[in-house]
């Protein structure tokens, strides 16, 4: 290490701090964008595993008030009963066929007593309001329907409420708010009725089995990291390399000089004349013919 190289010492340390804590805030956001990865292929997996599972009795994975486990997600289940149409209810601002659609929310008698919420699927807005040109009626009498068992949805934290007959979110409480007692469970998508009614609403989709970005976005942030140390090194080795040829410069510099220079025995030409007319003197007559004189030899 040359003197010339002593004082960027520390600032190449600083490069290197910075590059260290540049690849710890990637290793973070790496490790978090793993994390959520394993999350959604939890998820994927359990739609494989329950979503075309055969239907059984609510009873067998739902208990009377008991909440939801989640692993038995999207199982199918088979409920008896009868609709309660009157109580039935419309959720809004739902992201279905390119518009801001509606869900038709029906509680369900079952024999045992139980009121369980079943979402029919959704409604499109109406072609001159927001609200849906036709709500088709759910079967009358004993009905059979095999649902899909999903949990209730959070509470607005907006605060946002809907109209009467509305509610803003699937929110078990904000429904039985307006029906009446329900199971706090669960609620279920339906798959099927017996009999099948003459018009019903649009199936909702099954859900998405896209991974997400979550991998290539972990495996990003370790390339982060890399390019990272790369740059600094890129920067000190480059920052080095232009010291070293100023140092060559300064060094050849003094025996161009010397070379430059004349001779100790060589004499320098002097000009008689303009050494005359370097020479300050009073300006006067006399003194320019003198010059003239001078100029004519």
């Amino acid at each position: 290490m040359s003197a010339r190289e002593m004082p960027a010492l520390g600032r190449w340390a600083m490069y290197v701090g910075v590059a260290i804590l540049f690849a710890v805030a990637c290793a973070f956001l790496s490790n978090w964008q793993f994390s959520r990865n394993a999350e959604r292929s939890e998820q994927l997996q359990l739609v494989a595993d329950n979503y075309d599972a055969p239907a059984v009795a609510l009873g067998d994975l739902l208990a009377p008030g008991a909440d939801l486990t989640p692993s038995d997600e999207w199982r199918p289940v088979r409920l008896e009963g009868q609709y309660l149409a009157d109580e039935q209810l419309l959720v809004r601002n739902r992201a279905h066929g390119g518009s801001a659609a509606y869900e038709q929310l029906v509680p369900f008698r079952l024999t045992d007593g139980r009121v369980f919420l079943v979402d029919r699927g959704w409604l499109p807005p109406g072609n001159r309001q927001a609200d849906p040109d036709e709500i088709p009626a759910p079967p009358s009498g004993d009905v059979v329907v095999e649902v899909r068992l999903r949990p209730g949805e959070a509470a607005p934290t907006s605060g946002r409420t809907a109209e009467a007959g509305q509610v803003p979110t699937i929110n078990l409480g904000l429904v039985a708010a307006q029906t009446g007692p329900l199971e706090q469970g669960a609620y279920g998508l339906l798959m099927s009725e017996t009999p099948a009614p003459a018009s019903a609403p649009f199936p909702i989709d099954p859900p998405s089995n896209d991974p997400g970005p979550y991998l290539s976005y972990a495996i990003q942030w370790i390339l982060f990291a890399i390019m990272g140390f790369a740059f600094i090194t890129y920067v000190i080795v480059n920052e080095r390399k232009l010291r070293r040829e100023e140092a060559d410069d300064d060094d050849e510099s003094p025996l161009t000089a010397a070379a430059s220079a004349p001779s100790s025995g060589q004499r320098r030409r002097i000009d008689p004349v303009a050494l005359h007319r370097s020479r300050k003197r009073p300006k006067d007559r006399d003194a320019d013919d003198e010059d003239a004189l001078l100029d004519a030899r």
